[in-house]
């Protein structure tokens, strides 16, 4: 499709399959782009969720691909199946209902620092762009396809809105589809900023006032109106019979 944006109408009209779909693009040009790696749950309020499939790629699904799960991972509506990590989605859905989107990948700098089991600092702005609590979650006991290490993990990061998990990749939580782009770009820009500075042998400290970080910490992510709907547009450039 052709859109043209105006100053009242930045984006098309997204329906929620289309707009997981387009955040799966947008963040594998981010780096959250681990072949097959990676699920995006939406909350319907109903019992169920939207989600990626499994055997797809962020960069391939379209939004015909999307399926529709309840909340013990059986699929409700769709061709493909459920991602072998799903149970992480599950349990955290479970344990907070509040969480309208969730995301998990293991892109290359969020993952560096989970690795390392560290929260690196957030040196400037965009680093913290998407507010929220991040927390390192440290308590890697198998892979996320057991509900019992997933119920750990969810467990460990509390209320927090975005985690490393040791040994494994990232989490981030949101109200909406773009606080979730936003908070996701955020962070693997803090990650990659923050790595290239330890390599430079640059200062351990944020240069940022600690009334900066509060202001930014308190944010919903989705305040930054034209970010997600910029990174929206992108895509429909690159792919424009994207939405069809």
């Amino acid at each position: 499709m052709t859109f043209t944006p105006t100053a009242d109408r930045l984006i098309p009209d997204l329906t929620p399959a289309q707009q997981i779909v387009v955040l799966a693009r947008t963040l594998w040009r981010e780096g959250y782009n681990d072949h097959l790696a990676g699920h995006i749950t939406v909350n319907l309020g109903d019992g169920t969720l939207l989600c990626n499939p499994w055997l797809l790629t962020w960069q391939e699904i379209r939004p015909q691909d999307i399926i529709r799960i309840d909340l013990e991972g059986r699929v409700v509506e769709g061709d493909w199946p459920v991602p072998l990590g799903i149970p992480l989605h599950l349990e955290l859905h479970k344990a907070r209902p509040d969480v309208q989107v969730a995301l998990h990948s293991h892109p290359r700098f969020g993952t560096v620092w989970a690795d390392m089991g560290e929260v690196p600092p957030g040196y400037d702005q965009s680093s913290v762009l998407g507010g929220g609590d991040l927390v390192l979650v440290d308590e890697y006991g198998g892979a996320v396809n057991n509900a019992e290490s997933a119920r750990d993990a969810v467990k460990a990061m509390g209320d927090a809105d975005l985690a490393l998990l040791a040994g494994h990749g990232v989490f981030v939580v949101a109200t909406t589809v773009r606080a979730a782009h936003q908070r996701a770009v955020a962070l693997e820009t803090r990650c990659r900023n923050a790595w290239m500075v330890r390599a430079a042998d640059g200062r351990r400290t944020t240069p940022l006032p600690d009334s900066w970080l509060d202001r930014s910490r308190r944010s919903d992510g989705d305040g930054f109106i034209g970010f997600w709907e910029a990174s929206v547009r992108e895509e429909l450039r690159a792919d424009p019979g994207l939405l069809d």
